[in-house]
Formats: C-alpha cells, sequence, structure tokens
C-alpha cells in the first residue's frame, strides 16, 4: 500500500541529487564533502520518505510490529505511546527519532513496556514511550536500533496521531458512545446477529463502532460496507496472519501459535487511543454481546448516574450474563423475511445463565479512555482513576454466543426479555440495512 510514496520519495531524492551534482560541475567546486552535506540536507527535507499507511508495520532489524503512535503526555518524561506486537525474547534497547519541520532529530532512548497479560505467548502488546527532543514539533516517528550515526534509506515512519489531546474538553469530543469490536477472523458470516447488535447499540445512543478484521465472509463484507460507507462502522485492516501465526484461542498451553486470540489485546488497546481523542466513552467487548442498561433506556441516562455518583472512576467494569442456544422461545421464531440472511437471531434467545459468583466470573467494560494507559480482555492493566463494578440489576451484558459448551435444564435458567422492549424500532431498522446492503429480497 505504501510503494507509491516509496516511489515517489526515492525518484524526488535522485532528482535533487543530480541537480546538486550539476551545480557542482557548472561551479567547479572541489570540495566533495559540501556535496554530501547538501545531499544529506535534501534528504532532511524530504522527511519522511517512508510513511507507514498500514496497520501493522515490521520494525526494520527486529523481530517485532509496530501498529501506530499517539502522541499522551499524560506520564512524566514522555510525549509519544508507540502500540506494538514484539517478541518476548528478543526485546533489545531501542531509539526514537522524529520528523521535525525540515529536519530529522536526535535520537532518544526508548523506554519499553511490555504489557503485563501474554497468556503464556511469545508475543505481547508492547508500549514503546519516546520523549520529543526540544524545539522539534514532531509530525512522525520512528525506531531505530542503534543511537544516532546515519539513517538509513528504508526507514519507515509512523504518524503521531491525537496531536490536539492535551487540555482538550470532553465537551468538544466528537462522539459519546464508541464501540470497539476485536477481531474478525475465519471468514465469519454472522451477518444476523451483526446487523442486530449494530443497530440495538445505535438504539442505545452508540455514534461509532470500531472493527478490526482480518477477514469475514462474503455476506458479511457487504453489510460492514454499506455501514462503512454511512460512517457508522470504522473498518480497521488487521492483517495479523501475514505477519504471525495467530491463535483461535485465548491460552498458549491449549492451542499454542504466535499471539493471543489474532492480537486482541493489542487491537483493543489500540483501540483505545484511536478512540481518545473524540470518544467521551468506550465500550470493550465482542459483538455476541451487548452491554444493556436495565434501568435506563439508553446509555447516555446510565452514564450520567454513574458518574455523578462515582466521579472518580473511569472504567466501569459490566457483569457477563449467557443466553445459551438452548433452549429458545419457540413460540418467537424467527421473523419470515430473515429465513434466508446467515448468522442466529438473538431475538430468539430469552432464557439466561446465573452466573456463578463464587468462582472467577468475566466482565466486560465501559471505560473513559483517557483515564486508561493500558488494557486487558477483562480488566485495565493501567489506570489513572478507579474502577467500579456496576450491579447487575442496573446494567449486564446480553451475551449471545453462536454455541454453549453445555446445556442446563430449563429449570436453571431464568427469562429475561429485556431485548424485547426494543423490537419495535429494532426489527425495522434491521430490514432496512439488510435490504441496503442487498441481502434481502
Amino acid at each position: 500500500m505504501n510503494k507509491p510514496k516509496k516511489m515517489r520519495g526515492k525518484f524526488y531524492f535522485l532528482i535533487i541529487a543530480t541537480l546538486i551534482f550539476i551545480l557542482c560541475i557548472a561551479v567547479r567546486i572541489p570540495r566533495m564533502d559540501w556535496v554530501v552535506r547538501q545531499m544529506r540536507g535534501a534528504l532532511n527535507m524530504a522527511c519522511p520518505l517512508q510513511i507507514s499507511e498500514r496497520t501493522i508495520t515490521p520494525l526494520n532489524n527486529t523481530k517485532h510490529l509496530l501498529v501506530s503512535a499517539y502522541m499522551d503526555q499524560r506520564v512524566n518524561g514522555f510525549d509519544v505511546r508507540i502500540i506494538g506486537i514484539f517478541k518476548r525474547d528478543s526485546i533489545q534497547p531501542l531509539y526514537c527519532v522524529f520528523c521535525c519541520p525540515g529536519q530529522l532529530s536526535n535520537t532518544t532512548p526508548a523506554t519499553i513496556l511490555q504489557h503485563s497479560d501474554n497468556f503464556g505467548f511469545p508475543y505481547v502488546t508492547t508500549d514503546v514511550m519516546c520523549r520529543i527532543p526540544q524545539n522539534c514539533n514532531a509530525t512522525h516517528v520512528s525506531l531505530l536500533t542503534q543511537p544516532g550515526g546515519e539513517r538509513v534509506f528504508n526507514q519507515t515512519w509512523l504518524p503521531i496521531r491525537n496531536q490536539k489531546t492535551k487540555g482538550k474538553e470532553e465537551e468538544k469530543l466528537q462522539f459519546n458512545f464508541t464501540v470497539c469490536i476485536s477481531n474478525l477472523f475465519g471468514g465469519f458470516n454472522n451477518v444476523l446477529q451483526f446487523a442486530q447488535t449494530l443497530e440495538m447499540y445505535r438504539l442505545l445512543g452508540v455514534n461509532r463502532v470500531v472493527i478490526y478484521n482480518t477477514s469475514c465472509g462474503p455476506d458479511l463484507d457487504r453489510l460492514l460496507q454499506s455501514y462503512s460507507q454511512e460512517g457508522f462502522v470504522e473498518m480497521v485492516p488487521w492483517p495479523i496472519d501475514q505477519h504471525l501465526n495467530p491463535s483461535h484461542s485465548w491460552l498458549f498451553s491449549k492451542s499454542g501459535g504466535d499471539v493471543h486470540y489474532y492480537g486482541q489485546l493489542t487491537t483493543l488497546n489500540e483501540c483505545i487511543y484511536r478512540s481518545m481523542d473524540r470518544s467521551r466513552y468506550v465500550l470493550l467487548n465482542d459483538i455476541d454481546e451487548i452491554i444493556m442498561p436495565y434501568k435506563h433506556n439508553n446509555l447516555m441516562s446510565l452514564m450520567e448516574m454513574l458518574q455523578q455518583q462515582h466521579p472518580n472512576k473511569g472504567v466501569f467494569l459490566i457483569e457477563n450474563h449467557i443466553f445459551p442456544k438452548k433452549p429458545y422461545e419457540p413460540k418467537w421464531g424467527p421473523v419470515p423475511i430473515w429465513r434466508g440472511v446467515p448468522g442466529i437471531n438473538i431475538l430468539e434467545r430469552i432464557y439466561k445463565e446465573e452466573p456463578d459468583r463464587n468462582v472467577y466470573h468475566p466482565h466486560k467494560m465501559i471505560v473513559r479512555p483517557r483515564m486508561v494507559q493500558q488494557t486487558s480482555v477483562h480488566e485495565v492493566l493501567s489506570i489513572f482513576g478507579q474502577t467500579f463494578k456496576v450491579p447487575p440489576d442496573v446494567c449486564r451484558i446480553i451475551h449471545s454466543p453462536i454455541s454453549t459448551p453445555t446445556e442446563r435444564p430449563l429449570d436453571q435458567l431464568q427469562v429475561d426479555t429485556r431485548l424485547r422492549n426494543f423490537t419495535a424500532k429494532l426489527i425495522p431498522r434491521v430490514n432496512t440495512v439488510l435490504r441496503r446492503a442487498g441481502l434481502l429480497t
């Protein structure tokens, strides 16, 4: 994707070098070191020559991968946070170099922070913290394995995002709620549940959904392209399988592979920083989960109450409740028009399992992104504020997995028809988006 930029950069460099050489001949300058200095100046003026437009960029001379760079001045002594995926047994000293307007900066030593959750996999989500030198209004950053020295022509640069985050008022943010979905892989084609969940979130007040896509089925791709054109969904390409052997599971000892669950931990962190400058709240959950308020009709009313009661809290843990595949409500049945649409109908599921709170029970989260430094799947790893566990009668997750490993008898389940409170608005909306994507006849 970045080949044209690379070729243009080399072309411009050759033109400048040729002009300098011609000038030297014309004025008969004998000192070739002057030519070298001018060529270096031309290179500096053109920095960066190669700007990565990829979501996963290999770091030269290492086994590591870089994802994105963000301005982050919340930690004293640092200005920029680079999110990456590093091989744990191959981490070596690194040095940050910045592109300032018209010149390259001096290198500064990087601080490398491995996230504490790696679930035994060889590769781990990693933050590289950099300090920008004085008098440098940095626009791009790169990492080197040696301090100082000559810059190689094929060095790849990352744009520094969130340049105006510091001091920005929450009231001016673009979105109130962003949902981060990670990750689509394996030709996933559960169209009906996807449409139902996204439209349910829209009814609850979500403004933006970010999805990291390794691969999905053709029908789901049509649906997501339609949502992207509308602007509700932001699709982030995530070709992790082109760089590593990603695991289909969360634990290395059970599945092997290079990285946890197609890099889920990295995408969740990347999504928080991607949303930090534009969204008041971020919801971290999977597509088969709906964070559902039970005492409010939308997420804003819920969060206004929770923030008023708990002003110092930056992370709100939402308890998971599973709605299994069987039994389901036979009288409801699928809406006839949906019979040919791939995927499950979550409106059939009105029976839920009561969690066993005597053992570890996972939660998902609503977070204030600018209070989070690092996150895992079910809890944050580093936070500036505090965490609050939301009572399940106030808000809980409606989790409708495609399948469940065990089937409980009916007398061990509870009836929960909360989703059906929204069907009068939900069903027409689902029909509209499916028809717009050409998935309904």
